[in-house]
């Protein structure tokens, strides 16, 4: 055999040694892209509210978008954002409902967290209560009385609010408890008033009245939502995943849009409430279509910021100012917060506003 021939069988063999090796790279990497294009798991905090992922829930929207593609989905019921914002910290869990104030506490202790959804605008469905029987007919008459909140809440940044303009802020004794210690004391008679969420505001509105709600609050210029935050990691990974859960979310609200009765029903199964009070609860706050959230009074778009950035450092100021955070982050911070592509991006792969 000639020294020519010899080459040439040479070459030719690293040509197929070196084409076998591009292939099972080539391959190797495409199966590590497609293992990395969805998550084994996704961890969910929530809340007990009557929104739009209570009806995903009970609707199996979750099993049929995440389920379906081998993806195990976790729920995890928290009473508060407070509670949501340390399982972020722990990094138990990857998406989180909450209250617009702890989404500004998030982001003050620096979580790895964006916000990407607005659930509701709150309305009715938080309000102040007093007894029946109570002499308190206005904010002023909570001078030296004993008012339980959640601190850290949508209900406490309301209140502190209303006590201020009202020029009663020091007189009163604000209590920190949690929904369920909240109702518990106004049945013993241990407080005075309560700023609560639905459900448990109706418990204290068997025997009690409304003196202020978020509703009436917003019109003043306190405007506060339920929103959703997801870790950055988790969405930068799988940023389909979350575009995927603003859908299914769209989706959800889209049934209370067409039919608030069967919304009703089916957030009344969940929440273990009539559906005529479901209902109620759903109609004491603003549900927001995907279009209305890129809108300049929300969310805005990627290229120009909506109010609700805005709304978000107002809230950081006023809680800096009360001592509830540490630090108010800079407008600029809460510009990039407040993330409206996953909601673009939704609109883009489907139909619907």
């Amino acid at each position: 055999m000639n020294k020519e021939v010899i080459k040439k069988l040479l070459l030719l063999t690293l040509i197929g040694v070196m084409s076998v090796s591009l292939v099972a790279c080539g391959g190797s990497n495409n199966k590590e892209q497609q293992s990395d294009s969805l998550p084994d798991e996704i961890n969910f905090g929530i809340l007990r509210v009557p929104n739009d992922e209570t009806i995903a829930m009970v609707e199996e929207m979750f099993e049929e978008r995440f389920g379906e593609k081998d993806i195990e989905v976790n729920f995890t019921v928290f009473d508060s954002g407070s509670e949501a914002n340390q399982a972020l910290a722990s990094g138990s869990i990857d998406f989180a409902t909450m209250g617009n104030v702890n989404a500004v506490t998030a982001l003050s202790r620096d979580l790895n967290v964006e916000m990407i959804w607005i659930h509701e605008v709150l309305g009715d469905i938080e309000a102040l209560a007093v007894k029946n029987n109570s002499e308190i007919n206005k904010i002023e008459d909570l001078a030296g009385k004993k008012v339980a909140v959640p601190f850290a809440s949508t209900c406490h940044y309301v209140l502190l609010n209303a006590l201020n303009n009202a020029g009663v802020a020091d007189e009163v004794q604000l209590l920190d408890m949690q929904t369920a210690e909240i109702v518990a004391a106004w049945e013993r008679g241990d407080i005075d008033a309560a700023y609560v969420w639905q459900p448990s505001l109706a418990k204290l509105l068997e025997s009690g009245r409304v003196l202020v709600s978020s509703k009436e609050m917003a019109k003043r210029g306190y405007v506060t939502a339920n929103v959703e935050v997801v870790n950055k990691d988790f969405a930068a990974k799988y940023p389909q995943v979350v575009t995927s859960f603003i859908t299914m979310l769209s989706e959800a609200a889209d049934i209370y849009r067409e039919s608030p009765e069967k919304a009703a029903s089916l957030v009344s199964q969940k929440l273990e409430i009539t559906p005529q009070e479901a209902l109620k609860q759903m109609q004491g706050s603003t549900w927001l279509t995907r279009k209305e959230q890129l809108g300049e009074n929300f969310f805005g778009t990627s290229e120009k910021p909506g109010d609700f950035a805005q709304i978000m450092k107002q809230t950081s100021d006023f809680l800096k100012q009360q001592n509830s955070i540490q630090t108010s982050p800079s407008q600029e911070e809460y510009n990039q917060y407040v993330n409206p592509k996953y909601i673009e991006r939704s609109l883009e792969q489907g139909k619907g506003n």
